[in-house]
């Protein structure tokens, strides 16, 4: 299935953003560093993260689409510095990422974790000095720290790490509880940032909120999915690495069959929040089918 044109419009303003961000530290960062980080970071990609802050925003009645830039921008370099560690030997260890080699392949392992190191700093940098107003600029900072540390994306990270040396204690309620905070957190994160950004009333972010948590885990279970059932060339990465790694997944617990209906059942939930949003959800809805229909 192909993405929505929305999310590939969003995804352009935020690549234009990222380039120039990028640019103007040319003069202040060393060429290797800056090198590896740019090669990571405007590697293409869809852009899901940033477009679905800039799409909640517009959801809750947000217009500008400029006051979303800095969330849009700290967001995918959190993603990118993710992806990078993530792909390390010591991790994942994979050679490929959206098609091309791992930026640990490109350049080396220190330049790598180096690269990812700084993307994270500066997604702090980026809403630190945005001309969001003040009190809001300190919640997205505080929120995005924990989505992506140790209560989020990072404690994840170490949940799924642990279950592949011992996956014998591993139920579905477990699996759900490493992707809430490996996948989920970060994707909840957008929503609710967007939500914010636009002003949104306590019904709307409510349902910006559920929105995010059902797609985080809709985002997962889609993935885990096309890893048994898409090649490496539709991917852009290894397939077939979650079973050959011993991971805990969706497939893995529950079979191909009723992992498909869990995550349609995640899509519905996803869409049923949309109707607080007293029409405003029409894209969202779209991307929700989007993330189930993916083909890569």
């Amino acid at each position: 299935m192909q993405a929505p044109e929305f999310l590939a419009s969003h995804a352009s303003h935020v690549e234009k953003v990222l380039i120039n961000t990028l640019k103007t530290r040319r003069s202040v960062v060393t060429e290797r560093l800056i090198d590896a980080m740019s090669y990571s970071l405007l590697a293409g990609g869809k852009r899901v993260r940033p477009g679905l802050v800039v799409e909640c925003f517009h959801a809750c009645g947000g217009k500008e689409i400029e006051k979303t830039m800095a969330a849009a921008m700290a967001i995918e370099c959190i993603h990118t510095y993710s992806l990078i560690h993530d792909d390390l030997p010591c991790m994942d260890d994979d050679d490929l990422r959206r098609g091309n080699p791992t930026c640990h392949k490109k350049f080396d392992e220190a330049t790598a974790v180096l690269a990812a190191d700084a993307l994270q700093a500066l997604a702090f940098e980026l809403l630190a000095a945005s001309e969001i107003p003040a009190e809001l600029r300190c919640e997205l900072i505080r929120t995005l720290a924990v989505a992506s540390g140790c209560q989020g994306m990072v404690g994840g990270q170490m949940l799924d790490i642990q279950s592949e040396s011992d996956s014998s204690g591993i139920d579905i309620l477990a699996v759900e509880r490493i992707h809430l905070h490996k996948t989920g957190a970060l994707l909840r994160w957008c929503c609710e940032a967007g939500a914010l950004l636009a002003g949104a009333n306590e019904e709307q972010f409510d349902a910006c909120s559920r929105y995010g948590k059902a797609v985080g885990l809709l985002f997962q279970i889609a993935d885990d999915i096309l890893d048994v059932t898409a090649s490496s060339d539709k991917l852009g990465k290894s397939a077939g690495k979650d079973e050959a790694q011993n991971k805990a997944t969706y497939v893995s617990l529950l079979g191909l069959t009723r992992a498909r209906e869990l995550a349609g059942e995640m899509r519905e939930i996803a869409i049923n929040a949309c109707e607080a949003l007293n029409g405003n959800g029409t894209q969202l809805k779209s991307l929700a089918n989007y993330i189930l229909e993916r083909d890569s």
